[in-house]
């Protein structure tokens, strides 16, 4: 395994390269928890494009997979994986119909990483639950992720540099990511919900306006958030703030649960 223990600053958010997946036709069929309308999948595929060229403006080299349209889900290829510099570490998703997707990824990241290693014992974990900043790891427990699951992965984690924080996810948010994203340091966007509970203790929080709760789920590339388009309160708090802000359309996205941090892995491999 690649050590990192030297720790290098912003290491949460400064991306050289990105690792998407395209959207297969069979996005239509992917999970959600509530019953509403299908996905368009040619709508789904133009803000994916939208969405990569987002990460390319925002500095990141993006390399998009062929579609698995055996895998519904893959488009959200953050549950699969955790990537960090050269170490890229095969997660469990929690839900038996995407359990089969890091090995569908596994040849991928072999190509990109110097260590590609399963997650050790049997427990769940899904990317989605995952919130890295610099040197701490917060993992949410959620129904896709369990404590056993969180309790291995951090254990891989410690060598990497990291300490890691087990928290309760409100058990009506799906992901822990689903109310949450890193915008900083030591900075993270939430929603009031999720920020009440205290599982975001220790880092400096950034309320998302009353109402926008889904764009909580952002993501920093450099020196650029990735905002969903359609909550404008939040964005111009964010821009306010001194945050330069890229809005992008994830309205099929959203329609099976996702958002923009589930549609890339991002990194950057040390030299």
């Amino acid at each position: 395994m690649t050590l990192q223990d030297d720790r290098p600053e912003g290491r949460s958010y400064r991306f050289s390269h990105a690792l998407c997946r395209a959207p297969a036709p069979s996005v239509v069929d992917g999970l959600r928890a509530g019953n509403g309308p299908d996905p368009d999948f040619v709508t789904f595929r133009s803000e994916h494009a939208a969405y990569v060229s987002a990460l390319e403006a925002a500095g990141a080299e993006v390399t998009v997979l062929e579609p698995l349209d055996g895998f519904p889900d893959s488009v959200f290829i953050e549950d699969d994986a955790l990537t960090i510099g050269n170490t890229a570490i095969l997660l469990r998703p929690g839900t038996p119909s995407r359990a089969q997707e890091p090995a569908a990824l596994a040849p991928d990241l072999e190509e990109r990483f110097e260590t590609v290693m399963p997650l050790p014992g049997t427990g769940p974990v899904d990317g989605g639950d995952v919130l890295l900043t610099d040197d701490t790891a917060s993992i949410g427990l959620s129904a896709r992720t369990s404590r056993d699951g969180a309790q291995a992965l951090g254990e891989v984690l410690g060598p990497l540099g990291y300490r890691t924080l087990v928290v309760e996810t409100p058990p009506d948010i799906l992901h822990f990511k689903t109310d949450c994203g890193l915008i900083g340091p030591n900075t993270v966007l939430a929603t009031e919900r999720l920020a009440s509970t205290g599982c975001l203790d220790g880092v400096e929080i950034v309320l998302v306006v009353p109402g926008e709760d889904p764009c909580a789920n952002a993501i920093r590339v450099n020196d650029t958030v990735i905002l969903s388009a359609g909550f404008p309160g939040t964005a111009a708090k964010l821009r306010a703030s001194g945050y330069t802000v890229t809005e992008v359309p994830t309205s099929q996205a959203a329609l099976v649960d996702g958002g923009p941090s589930c549609m890339s892995l991002r990194f950057s491999p040390a030299v």
